[in-house]
């Protein structure tokens, strides 16, 4: 058997980290901790190392942008979901810039956190396409390059990789990457693994940012 996806739930009110707790566990996840301030998170997410952080935005102590940036710092294998109140475009830009998997409103039908988890542990995207692009053109103003990121991609993926990577950037799955390509789904699996691995990120919508910043379109 598989082992199941760990999570770590950072929100200041108990009654939300509570209801998400047995939303999880309900659907075969393991909570590993809760925080309630930004600060908990960052120490939390760096001891018990799960594999996606819900962070909500409002936090006391750091917020949850400051908190999601250290976590990412310190553990970019770690997928974060940002949760808030405020489905603001701008704040869903600042979290992509600062490496989110993506973003969740408290008001979604709680029925769809379990799915949007394991979406950010495997990899998968958790924003529709359209939405996706328009983060990712706010994001990549709001994220400057690294010089460990400003490397050119030819250095970094092959052909094969860097085509895979144009179409995961526009939203694609992997069926419909396959499809375009001429490939197998488990070939486009293993270039994305792949892709992951060499540009170290955890998720698709960090690896579409990536593309969007050096021009990969």
């Amino acid at each position: 058997m598989t082992e199941p996806i760990t999570v770590l739930i950072a929100d200041d009110h108990g009654v939300v980290r509570e209801g998400l707790r047995a939303m999880l566990e309900r659907e075969g996840l393991r909570v590993v901790g809760e925080a309630r301030t930004g600060r908990e998170a960052i120490a939390l997410a760096g001891s018990l190392a799960p594999k996606v952080v819900l962070l909500d935005i409002r936090m006391p102590d750091l917020d949850g942008l400051q908190a999601l940036a250290a976590i990412k710092a310190a553990r970019p294998e770690t997928s974060v979901i940002m949760l808030t109140s405020h489905a603001n475009p701008g704040y869903l830009a600042r979290a992509v810039a600062h490496g989110a998997a993506g973003f969740l409103s408290k008001e979604i039908d709680p029925d769809r956190i379990p799915a949007a988890v394991r979406a950010a542990a495997t990899g998968d995207h958790l924003l529709d396409p359209a939405l996706l692009r328009a983060a990712l053109a706010s994001a990549a103003v709001e994220a400057p390059l690294t010089p460990e990121s400003d490397i050119p991609p030819a250095d970094l993926l092959t052909e094969a990789e860097t085509r895979v990577l144009r179409l995961l950037a526009e939203g694609l799955d992997n069926e419909t990457i396959a499809a375009s390509l001429s490939l197998s789904v488990n070939t486009v699996k293993t270039h994305v693994r792949h892709i992951f691995e060499k540009l170290n990120v955890s998720d698709r919508t960090q690896a579409a940012l990536w593309a969007v910043r050096h021009g990969i379109k």
